[in-house]
Order: structure tokens, then C-alpha cells, then sequence
């Protein structure tokens, strides 16, 4: 009589029906196949261990084939042959592969940027991140933190220089944070990052251009009046040599934080560099321009919309690429160049302390007294000297009487 044989078969599997209630497609030796009512097929294998009846889950037919189930069984059996449970050495795999996850450098560097994020500039927060998912998570985002190695971080960074010398040395800071970050947590011991400094070359200091000839700024305001571009455009072109904030700062400008009557411009913290509230006082120069724009722009949040978006502030590239159309290149002008100008000209010409013109400028207050500085200290005089600066300014415009002036190396933040 020819034996029939029990064992599975992918023919037997493949025709296989569900039904009403769940059954069961026996291979032997406790392997078998789970049939849901749904349809789906489940691998399962029934084993003893210390006396007790246990059940290991295999994985789900067709991702697992006959013939894995097959050999996942004989390495279960082995498993128990050799004193362990396939149960809890599947159960410590997984929590191992959870681990691994959860202290992956990628996973880390997110937890350390959702942490400290929050009390960055928005423009700062939005590179770092940026510049840690192009330049470093491809490399080194799965790999276990503690396990990482100097000449790992370097390769990486390597990647980075052969493109742009300041973005690696930028990219190492970020990673020398997550790794302090980590060491803090429990999750690594070193920190491959910090001792790469020095192993890559120095990045030049850049100053930003700036001029500082006072029939030139003349030259340069009237070019600015001048120009036919967009309104918005220009509104913020003939404001920004007025207020010599941050070109970031300028463009997220919100109609919310303008107070007409005080005639006070105050910044939300979370737009600064520094993450503190700035207040900038408004000459009646720049209530001007501010109120010629406000029957363009102020049913909209931000001063300077967006040329498509209303939603939206003017791009990063509006500003210079206009300054570039009147004729100013960017060798000679940026639209952070105004800070410069007139961190220069205010002491140099206009005689103001040094210390009213840095707290304007929303520089970090170096020494004991630093601390003591809010955006309401010497705000009188500050006040005075916004006035005194607008008025200045439409003097060159205007071709009035000019101040001599002592060229000096201009301060740059």
C-alpha cells in the first residue's frame, strides 16, 4: 500500500479556503499553518519547555514560505535542545532591535533637537536639522550611537567638505551636541566629534561686505527710492537700512507686532538668534513706510507677504536679489550689510556708546552685566538714536550736509 504522506505542500497551502472559524494545516513535529477566516495564513509552532506547552509565532504565509517555517523549526528545536527558550530569545532579539533603534545616532540627534530646539531662531533650528538629514543621518543615522567611531564621524564630514568647508565644520558642532547629549542620557561614554577639531582645515573668517563712504550710502538710498520692482519689494528694501535688524528678522515682520502709538516694533523670541523678545524703536521715517504698506498687506499676518503666497513672507534670495538689480553687487552689498553700516557709523559718526548700539543690534551682552540687559534697557536713548540714524540717512539721500567719517573694520555678526 503506498503511503500517503502528511506533510505540507505549497499546492495544499495555495488551495487551502477559509471558512467560518479559523483551522489548522499540520507539517508535523508541532509546525502548522493557521488558517483565519479573513483568509490570512499564520505560521505557528507548538513546543515543550520546562514542562509547560508554549506557542511560537513564525510569521505570516507567503512572506514566510514552507520552506523558512521549515528551517525557523529546526532552529527552534535546536534552540531547545540547547537549554532555551525560542520565546524568550525572540522576545530579548526584539527588545535588543528596540534598544539598538532607540539609541541609533539618528534617534538620538532627534530626541537632542526636539529637546533644545525650541529655544533656537527659527532660521538656525531650520539648518540644523536640514543640514543633519542631508549630511549626516545617510551615514551614520542607523548605526548605535555608543558604537560610532572618530574615523566614521570624519568619513562622513569628509563627504561634506569636498562640497562646503563651513557646512562641515557646522555639521561636526551639531554632532559633537548629540554625542554630549547622549554621554548625559547614558547611551555612549565618548564623544568622536570633539576630538575631531583640528582634523579638518579652518574655515576663513568672513566679513560681510558693507559700505561705508557716506556719498556712497547716498547713492545707494537713492537707488533704492528707485527702484521699479515690486512695492513690497521695495517697502522692505527702504525700511532695512532704517531698522539694520537681521534680514530674517525684517522678512517674518508681523503686523501683530507693531505698535503705531508707541511707535515700538517688538520681536517675537522665538524669531531671534539669541531666543529673547527685541524691541526695536520706530523712527517716524519708518512709521512712514510702514503705514504707506499697510493698504497692501494688512488684512495678511506678515508686512512683506509673499509675491505668490499672501500666506507667506518674501524668500530668502528677495532682498539681495533686488539690491543686485539696482545695481549693488554681492561683493559689495548683502542685505545684512545694513548692521555693519550702521554699527560703524553710529559710534564712529553720530558718537553713540558702543553698548546702546550692541544691545540695538540684539549682539549676546558680553561681561557681569550682560545678564542685566532686557529688550527695555537704555530705551530712551535708543529710542533718540533710531531718529537720529533715519534722519542721518535721508541727509546722504538728499545730498545734505555730510559728517566726515574715519574708516574703521566694521563690526559683523
Amino acid at each position: 500500500m503506498k503511503k500517503i504522506s502528511m506533510l505540507l505542500t505549497d499546492s495544499k497551502i495555495k488551495n487551502s479556503k477559509p471558512t467560518e472559524k479559523a483551522f489548522k494545516l499540520p507539517d508535523g513535529k508541532g509546525l502548522f499553518l493557521l488558517v483565519h477566516p479573513n483568509g490570512s495564513k499564520y505560521w505557528r509552532l507548538r513546543y515543550s519547555f520546562g514542562r509547560k506547552e508554549k506557542l511560537l509565532s513564525l510569521g505570516l504565509y507567503p512572506d514566510i514560505s514552507l520552506a523558512e517555517a521549515r528551517n525557523k523549526q529546526y532552529e527552534a528545536r535546536r534552540q531547545i535542545a540547547n537549554g532555551i527558550d525560542p520565546s524568550v530569545l525572540k522576545k530579548a532579539s526584539k527588545q535588543a532591535a528596540k534598544t539598538m533603534a532607540e539609541n541609533s545616532f539618528e534617534a538620538v540627534a532627534r530626541e537632542w533637537y526636539a529637546k533644545y530646539s525650541p529655544r533656537w531662531a527659527l532660521s538656525h533650528s531650520q539648518k540644523t536639522i536640514r543640514r543633519l538629514e542631508r549630511d549626516i543621518f545617510p551615514w551614520l543615522g542607523s548605526r548605535p550611537i555608543a558604537e560610532i567611531t572618530p574615523p566614521e564621524v570624519l568619513a562622513t564630514l569628509r563627504r561634506t567638505e569636498s562640497r562646503t568647508l563651513d557646512t562641515a565644520h557646522r555639521a561636526r558642532h551639531s554632532c559633537n551636541q548629540v554625542f554630549k547629549y547622549a554621554i548625559a542620557t547614558g547611551r555612549a561614554e565618548n564623544n568622536p566629534a570633539i576630538v575631531l577639531q583640528g582634523a579638518m582645515p579652518p574655515v576663513k573668517t568672513k566679513h560681510f561686505p558693507t559700505i561705508l563712504e557716506p556719498s556712497r550710502i547716498g547713492e545707494l538710498l537713492r537707488a533704492i527710492e528707485g527702484y521699479s520692482g515690486n512695492f513690497i519689494v521695495k517697502s522692505a528694501l527702504r525700511l532695512l537700512p532704517l531698522l539694520f535688524v537681521r534680514p530674517i528678522e525684517l522678512r517674518t515682520m508681523e503686523w501683530a507686532e507693531i505698535d503705531f502709538e508707541k511707535a515700538e516694533w517688538r520681536i517675537k523670541a522665538e524669531k531671534m538668534k539669541g531666543r529673547v523678545e527685541h524691541l526695536v524703536p520706530l523712527s517716524s521715517q519708518a512709521i512712514a513706510i510702514l503705514q504707506e504698506i499697510q493698504p497692501v498687506t494688512g488684512s495678511n499676518q506678515y508686512v512683506f507677504s509673499g509675491v505668490v503666497s499672501k500666506s507667506r513672507f518674501i524668500s530668502e534670495n528677495t532682498i539681495n536679489h533686488a539690491l543686485r538689480r539696482i545695481g549693488f553687487v554681492r561683493t559689495e552689498l548683502t542685505g545684512h550689510s545694513f548692521r555693519s553700516m550702521a554699527r560703524t557709523l553710529l559710534e564712529e559718526t553720530l558718537g553713540y556708546r558702543s553698548v546702546v548700539i550692541e544691545l540695538q543690534l540684539a549682539h549676546a551682552m558680553k561681561g557681569p552685566l550682560g545678564a542685566t540687559y532686557n529688550r527695555s534697557t537704555f530705551l530712551q536713548e535708543r529710542k533718540r538714536m533710531m531718529q537720529k540714524w533715519s534722519d542721518y540717512l535721508n541727509e546722504l539721500k538728499t545730498l545734505g550736509t555730510i559728517l566726515p567719517f574715519t574708516r574703521r573694520e566694521a563690526n559683523n555678526d
